[in-house]
């Protein structure tokens, strides 16, 4: 697990001292949607196994199925249950600000994971812990940029509309074009959903409409290995530039085979256990940095070899 020194050596030290960590707490976490893709599945699945090894945790693993409305009431749920602490994995960043607000009022602290909730709810969560999606989508412009020599015509594959990874990654990576890279253009912009399925057809009608696509840049590789699918299928591949915001392992075995250009290297055990040690610190009475990131590094075809291949 990544955190900052700081962070790392008091929650060390509170961790072993804390007299609440002496007696059982009771974490509870609402996921997004855990069967919508394979870097979900993996977190939960690490979530549950950082859990089982603490005695003093008990967990109450929950998935709102990609619902808001469910999500709500899972959240609502987790509060009538008295649990020490409430993890959220938002569906939607603006529409759980209200049942954060009641978690809040009753006491329960709040960490919101991976992906972070609309500002308004800030003064209702102890900590956000996880990526800074802003960063990534900076850094996938970087990328681009360099792959393309400064100047090309390129199509953007977003995530779920709503959702705030989606919006961060997009907001980063167009940014960073426009201030450093005016050269590179985005012609259009189109939601995959972070369904690789969709994002082929995305891709198709992208190839359907432009005769000319320098780069691609999609929010997760599991949409960019769908559009790299399509364009394969057209006989287009070649002529394209395909970049992602995390790597999954089909992007990772698509850069091996010379066919996706990069990617920003995320864990999601790294994700699941960052959030558990925050909400642990959190139930226990710590302060906690308010925006407790774990490092996500550039990863392309040139240094691939320093990273293990990712396992989801």
């Amino acid at each position: 697990m990544k955190m900052t020194a700081t962070f790392a050596a008091v929650s060390a030290i509170a961790l072993m001292s804390a007299p609440a960590l002496a007696e059982t707490m009771t974490i509870g976490i609402t996921q997004n949607n855990v069967g919508v893709d394979s870097y979900q599945t993996t977190y939960e699945r690490a979530f549950v196994e950082a859990a089982n090894a603490d005695p003093n945790i008990d967990v109450v693993v929950l998935d709102a199925g990609g619902d808001v409305a469910r999500q709500i009431g899972q959240i609502q749920d987790l509060i009538q249950q008295k649990v020490d602490a409430i993890i959220i994995w938002p569906t939607n960043g603006q529409a759980v600000v209200p049942a954060v607000r009641q978690a809040d009022r009753a006491g329960i602290p709040v960490v919101i994971t991976n992906s972070q909730i609309a500002e308004a709810g800030f003064d209702f969560i102890k900590s956000f812990s996880g990526p800074n999606n802003i960063i990534q989508g900076e850094y996938s412009a970087q990328m681009m940029c360099d792959a393309l020599g400064g100047e090309g015509q390129i199509v953007q594959i977003s995530g779920q509309p709503g959702y705030t990874t989606a919006i961060e990654r997009q907001k980063g990576f167009e940014d960073e074009l426009a201030a450093n890279c005016p050269g590179v253009e985005i012609v259009e912009t189109q939601p995959g959903d972070w369904n690789r399925e969709k994002s082929q057809r995305v891709m198709e009608n992208f190839l359907t409409k432009y005769d000319k696509i320098d780069g691609v840049y999609s929010g997760d590789d599991n949409m960019g290995v769908g559009a790299l699918n399509a364009a394969k299928a057209a006989g287009r591949a070649d002529e394209t530039v395909f970049i992602g915001a995390t790597n999954f392992a089909v992007g990772y075995e698509a850069m091996g085979r010379g066919e996706y250009w990069g990617s920003v290297y995320q864990s999601p055990v790294e994700d699941a256990k960052n959030a558990l040690e925050t909400a642990k610190a959190v139930a226990s009475g710590e302060e906690v940095p308010f925006l407790n990131y774990f490092d996500t590094p550039k990863i392309t075809q040139d240094n691939m070899s320093e990273f293990e291949k990712p396992v989801f």
